[in-house]
């Protein structure tokens, strides 16, 4: 008889949720669009698994009067990845005159082939709504929504827009958040150290990880723009993953990958530990157990068995024991 997967045993209904990768890579000019795909490719060689998303820019990579034909080139580069690849694209957002050709260009012809569309400037759960019913008009495809909250009004309704069922992702836009607050936040707010100490910032920051854990989806965290600054970038990674509660990040430079994977990566002390744990806990169809001299039940069986799932994502090399649990790939 075959036991059932801990994935299902330990997770329940969260099982469904979505498995993004740790790194959400955005590019925006035709050049650097090819490269991070290609890089893309070659890590997921490297690594046995896509470790970031690559994320084609329209918003700020599309110049002004030039959104049709930039969306048009982001057509034709979605066309051309691989099987294996994961490709989302940035949109205008829902009150821009480019919108609607964004969403009927770039989603009417390869919508099946991204694995979300990521909407900036969110407002409102109306703004999803609104997102969600341009979809509807020119796909038939399921395309997940990432939203992008960028003012004190739209951080507000955080939870509201988390809860939305096709809303899988949220970011947190910092440097347009600072700016909305008229000169009341510092500039140095924007930085890699000021946005992890300023209390309006860091209120921010910590409801949109509440709101999307509340609701089961995954808080992405904000850029950091030193991104020549390999010290500033580890750093403010290891916060937003361990201080933050956010599982995903933004990155703007290939160099900045790297770092966010070991980041959100769990040691290898950690991944040892879960998984003499985990094989405990199935060995006893996952009844409560003391395992050197400390309890552990389902609680901390879920807690250990998703350290794991973070060890598989971020392309870390798993004990023997632990592997055959990934031998299929994840949803």
């Amino acid at each position: 008889m075959a036991h059932p997967h801990p994935r299902d045993v330990l997770l329940g209904a969260q099982a469904a949720a979505a498995f993004l990768p740790v790194c959400d890579h955005y590019s925006g000019v035709e050049a650097r669009m090819r490269k991070s795909l290609q890089l893309q490719a070659e890590m997921t060689e490297e690594f046995g698994t896509c470790v970031f998303d690559v994320t084609l820019d329209c918003e700020d990579g599309a110049p002004v009067g030039g959104e049709a034909d930039h969306a048009a080139l982001v057509v034709a580069l979605v066309a051309l990845a691989g099987d294996k690849a994961r490709v989302a694209v940035r949109v205008h957002a829902v009150d821009h005159p480019a919108f609607e050709m964004d969403m009927a260009t770039i989603a009417g012809k390869v919508g099946h082939r991204l694995s979300h569309i990521m909407v900036p400037k969110v407002e409102s759960v109306d703004d999803v709504e609104r997102a969600v019913a341009a979809l509807a008009a020119v796909t038939q495809a399921e395309v997940s929504l990432h939203v992008l909250l960028e003012s004190p009004a739209a951080v507000h309704r955080a939870f509201e827009i988390a809860s939305h069922p096709r809303v899988q992702s949220i970011s947190f836009g910092l440097m347009d958040f600072v700016s909305a607050h008229a000169g009341a936040i510092p500039g140095d707010a924007m930085g890699s150290q000021g946005q992890f100490t300023h209390p309006l910032v860091v209120r921010a920051k910590l409801e949109i990880a509440s709101a999307c854990h509340a609701h089961g989806k995954v808080p992405s965290h904000c850029v950091v723009t030193e991104f020549s600054d390999t010290a500033a970038m580890k750093t403010a990674a290891q916060k937003a993953a361990r201080e933050f509660g956010y599982t995903r990040m933004w990155s703007i430079h290939p160099a900045q990958i790297r770092p966010i994977l070991e980041a959100f990566a769990p040691s290898e002390g950690e991944i040892e530990g879960a998984t003499k744990i985990i094989a405990a806990g199935a060995r006893a169809d996952w009844a409560p157990i003391s395992f050197e001299g400390q309890l552990h039940d389902r609680a901390s069986y879920r807690f250990f068995w998703q350290v794991l799932e973070r060890a598989h994502r971020t392309g870390r090399v798993l004990p023997h024991e632990a592997q055959a649990y990934f031998s299929a790939p994840l949803h």
